[in-house]
């Protein structure tokens, strides 16, 4: 009881529509603090238990469990059921086709490499105690240019001191040594200065390579000078020549060999050797090859994925070839299965939509299972996903109020309420007490829905639908956008689910103050459902971006999400008339509603008292178009006429429009109190009438303010009349109507159109400017009487309502075409009487 008495006394109107600004509810102090502190109570739940031990942050202490127990993290099991769901749980095949492609790729790389070193031919080509290793190498691989000065110092130094048998000395080994270090110094040197004598002189080298060679001879051309020159001082001349011919033979064979690896691999596709493979012995390059042929299989069965970088896998591919191939290989065969891997893994379709069709049933929930005393978290150590669930279920967490987040949180809840306000005022809405408590209802309704966590719990769309419907689009998409933003900062939400409702929510606001029929509002839930579905679906492409996507599994999510849209449009439209009647409200649906002519009201109306009716009417034409003209609400100005003159059906005769030429009531009681209670009576008695039928007060409005406090004129004048001979006093109170006078625009167009009505009627021949300057003394006579001193009028919009009102009455009486006489033949008449009654 005491909660209905509460509730009643909410939203009980106010006296008086003209009240100070704070006197509203939309801009009370006490709604503004029961408001905010509502709104934070539901949205920041987050704030009130908010864990101190939470992910992420470094354990102060080593915590153990106290008991054994196996824990299911609800949240994260959901996340994998909608992930499957979505179609995130990838099935994949290995392509052979790829793996073929790899190895016939490899096998003719290292095809390649074996004609190359083939090529080549043996090495060591000349016996090492001649021509060391390292020496071979080099002098194979060396400039043409180089080669020749080799050669040319040679000669010069033989010619200089020609083989011969040297002379036999006895020396201690000691000086032998110190003999060999101080000719080899000497050779050096000697060989420098002639390689710039060579170089200096008349030569085929170009001159720009000469500077080139000179400023590259280094240990490796004077120990290859040495080498030769030493093997030909104590040799014969042709076997030197042999030599000379054999390293020609092989340096020879090297450039083919290199042209192979470049220009032919080039040629192929194939750039992955380099001269590095040439010096490989036989033995290690055997080894590379069986190396990458493991690494090549392994990669190719574990799979490389194409969503995988490949900078990724390349770093697994160093660690797969790490003791697989000799170390001195191990670049050339990471370079070679560079080349040739390629990603192998291909979507299974129908083995991921088999497994999306199962999934979803079996993924099992995700368990923690922890024993007495096993450590949980070690101190220093940052708290992951299981340790918190463990924590928090185990009440080691350390939940507790976060006071300074919740009061960041009251601020944004403060401004938001606060923008509610200003969007108030700027629209110059006038929200009445009733009115603010729903639109704080409704928004509590987005919390308190996924506080309890019922499914599709985002209200947004119904939200939107009705506040767009009550309160206008600007109002609707301001409450809308306002919750999608704040909610989700202290609440757990959805991401996506929330923005695509939001979006709905919005689409709903932005339409619904058009819809004029429930039909409409029906049609429009169901844009608002492929608005959400469509949302839904644009985000998932856009957050779960991939160049293949199982459409199958997206569309069924898609697809609850647009019925979740049209099931809270459904329940939106259920809604509806439950809370017009309720808040007193007025739409333009209901007010469609209200001016159909079945209604009962207005059925009595036309039946009862025709004349009334058809004043009625040409008076809804008049306000019509007059509210159309200067910008008022043309649905409240066209029903509330309807209903104006209602109260005259309670004694239809004592009205004049309702006499039909028949005797005046009026006459027969003779007596200007007795009927002056009878017209002021139609007032009263269609406010009982309003009320039994549950008419709006918006439309009850219209009853009393558009006769406002106007003076019964025939009637005051007929009682002075009477009582100028007893000289006694007529008060002019008794014959004004109880008020109030109009407090609205529309409730003064509906006077000022009902003044001019019977004036503009009983007009036959008059001129326009005839017609205009009457209204506009009738208009004149209202104001000067101030009965339109509340109503927000103003003096140009009486002049434009005065010319509305002279051209609507010039549409109903419009000149026609006088027929003249026709005499009427007789063979005439029998004809259309013939065609009648065939």
């Amino acid at each position: 009881m005491y909660l209905t008495h509460l509730i009643g006394k909410l939203l009980k109107p106010q006296k008086t529509e003209k009240t100070s600004r704070w006197s509203t509810m939309a801009t009370s102090p006490m709604l503004v603090v029961v408001a905010i502190a509502s709104l934070t109570a539901t949205m920041g739940q987050g704030y009130y238990r908010e864990p101190e031990l939470r992910e992420e942050i470094i354990s102060p202490k080593t915590i153990k469990a106290p008991d054994n127990a196996v824990v299911i993290d609800s949240k994260l099991t959901e996340q994998k059921r909608k992930s499957v769901r979505l179609g995130d749980i990838t099935v994949f095949m290995i392509n052979e086709s790829v793996n073929q492609r790899v190895d016939k790729e490899l096998k003719e790389i290292l095809l390649l490499g074996n004609q190359a070193r083939e090529e080549v031919g043996n090495f060591p080509f000349v016996n090492t105690g001649i021509l060391s290793t390292t020496t071979q190498q080099y002098l194979r691989q060396v400039s043409q240019e180089k080669w020749q000065v080799i050669q040319k110092i040679i000669e010069e130094k033989l010619q200089e001191k020609p083989p011969g048998p040297e002379s036999k000395r006895t020396t201690s080994p000691t000086a032998t040594q110190n003999s060999e270090q101080v000719t080899s110094e000497n050779n050096n040197v000697e060989i420098q200065a002639s390689v710039e004598e060579e170089l200096s002189g008349k030569t085929s080298i170009p001159k720009n390579n000469q500077k080139n060679i000179l400023t590259v001879i280094n240990t490796r051309d004077r120990k290859a000078i040495s080498e030769l020159l030493a093997y030909r001082k104590g040799s014969l001349f042709e076997n030197y020549l042999q030599i000379i011919e054999e390293v020609s033979q092989a340096r020879n064979s090297y450039q083919n060999a290199t042209k192979i690896l470049g220009e032919d691999g080039e040629n192929k596709g194939y750039k992955v050797y380099d001269p590095t493979l040439l010096e490989l012995s036989d033995a290690v390059w055997e080894k590379t090859q069986v190396g990458v042929q493991i690494v090549k299989a392994r990669m190719l069965a574990q799979g490389i994925s194409p969503n995988f970088p490949r900078q990724e896998w390349f770093k697994a591919l160093k660690v797969q070839v790490t003791g697989v191939v000799p170390s001195e290989s191990e670049d050339l065969a990471i370079k070679i299965l560079k080349n040739v891997l390629e990603a192998n893994l291909v979507k299974d379709l129908e083995g991921t939509k088999k497994l999306v069709e199962l999934a979803a049933e079996d993924v099992k929930p995700v368990e923690y299972k922890v024993r007495k005393n096993e450590v949980i978290v070690k101190a220093g150590e940052k708290i992951n996903r299981k340790a918190f669930i463990l924590l928090d279920h185990f009440t080691l967490s350390r939940r507790r109020v976060n006071w300074s987040s919740l009061v960041v949180f009251v601020c944004i809840v403060s401004g938001a309420v606060g923008i509610v306000v200003i969007v108030q005022t700027q629209l110059q809405s006038g929200l009445r007490r009733r009115d603010n408590i729903l639109l704080l209802l409704l928004s509590l309704s987005a919390p308190l829905l996924v506080g309890f966590k019922v499914p599709w719990n985002s209200s947004l769309p119904a939200v939107g639908l009705l506040v767009g419907n009550f309160y206008g689009s600007t109002m609707g998409v301001t409450l809308v956008g306002l919750i999608s933003v704040v909610l989700p900062i202290g609440m757990d939400v959805d991401g996506i689910d929330w923005f695509a409702s939001a979006a709905g929510g919005i689409v709903g606001s932005l339409v619904a103050q058009k819809m004029r029929s429930r039909e409409e509002q029906a049609l429009l839930g169901v844009g608002v459902g492929l608005t959400q579905g469509l949302v839904y679906l644009l985000t998932i492409l856009i957050v779960r971006a991939s160049s293949e996507l199982l459409w199958s599994a997206i569309m069924a999510p898609v697809g609850l999400q647009a019925l979740a849209g049209l099931l809270w449009s459904i329940v939106a439209l259920g809604l509806s008339p439950y809370l017009e009647h309720l808040f007193d409200l007025i739409t333009p649906i209901r007010l469609s509603e209200l001016a159909n002519p079945n209604r009962p009201l207005l059925k009595r109306l036309a039946s009862e008292a025709p004349g009334t009716f058809q004043h009625t009417m040409f008076v809804a034409s008049l306000a019509e178009a007059a509210a159309r003209e200067i910008g008022c609400n043309v649905e409240l100005v066209r029903t509330g006429t309807l209903y104006h003159d209602i109260g005259k059906m309670h004694d239809p005769l004592g009205f004049i429009e309702n006499q039909m030429g028949g005797p005046n009531k009026h006459d027969q009681i003779n007596d200007p109190w007795v009927s002056v209670e009878i017209i002021k009576k139609h007032v009263t008695e269609g406010l009982v009438m309003a009320r039994k039928h549950r008419l709006p007060n918006a439309i009850t409005a219209f009853i009393p303010e558009h006769q406002g406090t106007m003076l019964i004129a025939f009637f005051y004048y007929q009682a002075k009349q009477r009582n100028e001979k007893t000289k006694k006093v007529v008060k002019e109170e008794v014959f004004r109507y109880a008020g109030p006078i109009p407090q609205s625009r529309e409730t003064g167009i509906v006077m000022l159109a009902d003044s001019c009505e019977a004036a503009l009627r009983s007009l036959k021949d008059a001129t326009h400017k005839d017609a205009l300057q009457m209204v506009k003394k009738i208009m004149r006579a209202r104001w000067q009487d101030n009965q339109l001193v509340d109503s927000g009028l103003t003096r140009g919009e009486m002049s434009s309502i005065a010319e509305i009102f002279v051209q609507v009455w010039e549409q109903y009486n419009h000149k026609r075409i006088a027929y003249p006489k026709a005499a009427i033949n007789p063979n005439q008449v029998k004809t259309a009487k013939s065609v009648v009654n065939s």
